[in-house]
């Protein structure tokens, strides 16, 4: 398929690009940026935008199932989502830790503007709260949230671990905040769910003034270690040419480390109970295939299935604000640079 070598998005305010989607048979691009999704054509011309959202919309990912964009939403009192109503004007709103799986009805998106109680659902995350909100004692001292969660971001459906076929899963990543002085968040922590049918059962409208807690519990809890990063997975895609799974980050601070920004799972590999965490309790942890520091992917990655992939190229523009530039790339045989620009 001939597909554009490179698609600006267009400048949208003061939040940079958090993840795309790319539908290449109906020939549209998604991106979240940060309070709103936006909607082009493959030529970057604007189709239509989802605003008005007070959380941080991260990653997102096209369900190859039902068609719709599914991605992290977060509400959060930390610096993140203070920051997130500094920009929208809105410091002094009070709002209650909460995390979802949004889903956009993206089919209905024609137009700017558009209110995201009208064509999005979202999904209560308990089992992220939780640990969010937990105390944990660890070496003598009292820490606050479990394995350091700060949230989710990265998102993306996929077989299960250790397949190329069969059943797809949704899989959403906790976010780890970046502590130098814990050793309780060197593990990259991520959900699956058997989430196909969430549209029509547990997904409901979101009305921000009074959030809902239709709530879906994950089918298993998965780890991979990486040591800690900054912030925790931020962008995570099951590549079906290579039939392993691309993690983008924002690479860690500890110095015992090597602080890679991408990692490469082993997708043949299924899940092993062999360690356990800091606290003592076994995980299941996922196989480690490679490591480099490839660029880009944290603010977005889409791959096609055929060698190649769209990253995005984040930037801002003093004058007009963030934007973004999607640009094409192949898969290489190189494991410290993986990918070269088409």
């Amino acid at each position: 398929m001939n597909l554009p070598s490179s698609i600006f998005s267009g400048y949208f305010g003061a939040c940079h690009c958090q993840g795309i989607a790319v539908d290449t048979v109906k020939g549209y691009v998604y991106y979240s940026f940060t309070t709103k999704l936006i909607k082009t054509d493959l030529a970057g011309n604007l189709i239509g935008s989802v605003d008005g959202l007070i959380g941080h919309l991260g990653c997102i990912d096209l369900c190859p199932i039902d068609g719709r964009v599914y991605g992290s939403l977060e509400y959060k009192n930390d610096s993140i989502g203070r920051g997130i109503l500094q920009h929208l004007n809105m410091a002094d709103k009070q709002i209650d830790n909460a995390f979802y799986c949004a889903i956009f009805d993206v089919d209905r998106i024609d137009r700017p503007g558009m209110d995201a109680d009208k064509v999005m659902r979202a999904v209560y995350l308990p089992e992220v709260v939780a640990d969010f909100e937990a105390s944990v004692e660890l070496d003598g001292q009292t820490f606050a949230h479990r394995y350091a969660c700060s949230g989710i971001d990265g998102t993306a459906w996929g077989p299960a671990w250790g397949r190329r076929d069969g059943k797809q899963y949704l899989n959403i990543c906790y976010g780890i905040y970046g502590d130098t002085a814990r050793r309780d968040n060197d593990y990259q922590i991520i959900l699956s769910y058997d989430a196909q049918t969430w549209w029509d059962t547990v997904a409901q409208p979101l009305q921000q003034e009074h959030m809902h807690q239709s709530s879906a519990h994950s089918a298993g809890k998965y780890f991979l270690y990486t040591g800690n990063t900054t912030w925790g997975i931020q962008n995570l895609e099951y590549d079906a040419y290579s039939g392993n799974w691309l993690v983008a980050v924002y690479p860690g601070k500890k110095p015992q480390f090597e602080n890679d920004s991408m990692f490469i799972i082993d997708g043949s590999a299924a899940p092993v109970q062999s360690v356990h965490d800091a606290y003592g309790h076994p995980i299941m942890q996922l196989r480690l295939l490679a490591s480099n520091r490839f660029a880009h992917g944290s603010t977005g990655m889409c791959a096609l299935g055929d060698g190649r992939y769209y990253f995005s190229e984040a930037g801002k523009d003093p004058e007009h604000g963030q934007y973004t530039r999607v640009t094409l790339w192949r898969a290489l045989s190189d494991a410290a640079q993986p990918f070269e620009r088409i």
